[in-house]
Formats: C-alpha cells, sequence, structure tokens
C-alpha cells in the first residue's frame, strides 16, 4: 500500500516544479546559499501539493480512469489503494503542505494555499467547464512561478507570468488535443469536457498560444527594463532553444500523436533533453558567467 501511495504522488510529474526555481536562477540567487536553501523548501513543499492533489484527483476520477488505457493502472483505479485511504492521505498531505508553506513565509503561504484551494476546486468540478478547465491548469504553472519569487521577498516580473501561462496554455492545449484522438469514442466518457472540443478548435488555440509564446518570450528577453534588470543584453541569444523546444512539441504531438503527459516526454524525449539542458546552460552562462 505504501508504494502505491508513493505512486499516486506521481514523482515524475514533480518536474513541473522546478518552475519554482526561475525566481533562484533570474534574480542572481544561485550563488546565495540562502536563497537556494529557501527555493529548494519551496520546491519541496510544491511538490507536496501536488502530490495532494493528486491523490484527491484519483479519488474523484476513479471510475473514469479505468476507461482509459493508461490511467486505468493508476493505484486508486486499479483497486490497489483503497479510495477511503487515498482521500484522507492526499487532504492530510494538502493540510501539512500548506501548514509548512506559512512557515516560509505568510506570502509564499497564501500562494501555497490559493494553489490548494484552485486544484480543488478544478477536481470538484471546474474542470468541466469549457475553457476554464485550461485556464485552471495553466493558473497554477503561474503560481508556482510566483511562489519561486515571493518566497525570496523580490517583486515578481510581469513578463516571467505572462511567459509562464502562455507556455502552460500551450502544453494544455496539446494534451487536451493528445487525448481527443488518442480515446477517439471513449474521450467523452473517460473526461467528459472533451466533448466540447474539436481537433480544430484546438488547433486554433494551439497556433494562437504557440505564436503568442515565442512572441512574449522573445520580447521579455529583449525588453528595456529585462535588460536593466539582469544587467545584460545578451539573453536574446537564448531564443533559439525556445524557438527548437515548442517545434519539437509540436512535431511529436502532430507527427508521432504523441502530448497526453508533457512531463514525461521532457524526461524521455532525448531532444527535448539536451536543448532544455543547453537552454539552462545559456541562461546561466549569461547571467552569471558573462562580464
Amino acid at each position: 500500500m505504501l508504494a502505491a501511495l508513493v505512486a499516486s504522488l506521481r514523482p515524475l510529474q514533480w518536474t513541473k516544479n522546478f518552475l519554482v526555481f526561475a525566481g533562484l536562477i533570474f534574480s542572481r540567487g544561485l550563488h546565495e546559499p540562502a536563497q537556494v536553501s529557501r527555493s529548494t523548501l519551496a520546491f519541496l513543499v510544491f511538490c507536496l501539493l501536488s502530490g495532494g492533489v493528486y491523490l484527491v484527483n484519483d479519488v474523484v476520477d476513479a471510475e473514469r480512469d479505468r476507461a482509459h488505457p493508461q490511467k486505468r493502472h493508476r493505484p486508486v483505479a486499479s483497486g490497489r489503494l483503497p479510495r477511503g485511504v487515498a482521500l484522507v492521505a492526499g487532504i492530510g498531505i494538502l493540510i501539512g503542505a500548506v501548514a509548512a508553506a506559512f512557515l516560509l513565509g505568510v506570502s509564499f503561504g497564501m500562494v501555497a494555499a490559493l494553489y490548494a484551494v484552485l486544484l480543488a476546486a478544478y477536481s470538484a468540478g471546474l474542470k468541466h467547464v469549457v475553457i476554464v478547465d485550461t485556464l485552471i491548469i495553466a493558473a497554477g504553472f503561474v503560481l508556482r512561478a510566483l511562489a519561486g519569487v515571493v518566497v525570496l521577498d523580490i517583486e515578481p516580473s510581469n513578463w516571467l507570468l505572462l511567459c509562464t501561462i502562455l507556455l502552460a496554455l500551450f502544453l494544455t492545449f496539446g494534451k487536451r488535443r493528445h487525448e481527443l484522438l488518442a480515446l477517439e469514442a471513449g474521450a467523452t466518457g473517460h473526461r467528459p469536457i472533451l466533448s466540447e472540443y474539436t481537433p480544430q478548435l484546438l488547433d486554433q488555440m494551439i497556433a494562437v498560444v504557440t505564436a503568442s509564446t515565442l512572441m512574449a518570450y522573445a520580447l521579455y528577453t529583449m525588453a528595456p527594463e529585462t535588460q536593466a534588470r539582469l544587467q545584460t543584453s545578451r539573453l536574446p541569444i537564448t531564443i533559439p532553444f525556445v524557438l527548437y523546444g515548442i517545434f519539437r512539441y509540436l512535431y511529436l504531438l502532430y507527427r508521432h500523436e504523441l502530448g497526453g503527459n508533457p512531463s514525461e516526454h521532457f524526461l524521455t524525449d532525448r531532444a527535448l533533453l539536451i536543448d532544455v539542458a543547453l537552454w539552462s546552460a545559456t541562461v546561466i552562462a549569461v547571467l552569471y558567467l558573462a562580464p
């Protein structure tokens, strides 16, 4: 049962929480042990928050998950983890994580609490409201990025929040498209909200957020306020890595019909891994090593 409980926390999905470190990196705080420690603790808090939300969501979606070719193997859906145990554990983890968040600061605690409430509302019913469902998922990414900023007591960048929500919408629309096509007739049985979407509508949405994401990131790197804040004008050299990463994901989505689990692709697709590593290394070199 313990192994089933750990599996239900979905550790592989915790890669999304690395967004918490964005504030640390772009505030040039990597060389400050105290700031690194606070960001690491914030990351662990959001890993617990994510795990608690996954447990609660698995309880709510247990019946529908049994109709999904992959999700039916999840511990709660398969019966390896009793629903009552999963629910109690999920709620307990959420309460403990929010309490720990307030120990790191009131502002951080409020962001963590808002994340828990928002995702709980999503599981309770907002995931059945068209378009709102995707916006809430994107808001979860924004709250991760915002949490990484407030825990360090620095002013959040509007550019960071804008790029985060656009990228999150890009990945979410891609996931919805994959589910709609992969499950075919059984799509609405697994996720009823999919009946409100069509591949053509999702293609339009993906096209809009793809262009918006690329433009927002490019403008962010070249904005005078960004260059003044980061004390460098070299950040635009990271644009090609963002271009390739987005185009690679579109290639996997449309050519290989992948996209159902973005976190998994970022961990298993060698090209994406190399691209993210090169982008990260270039950002660090520009912010910390370049004269």
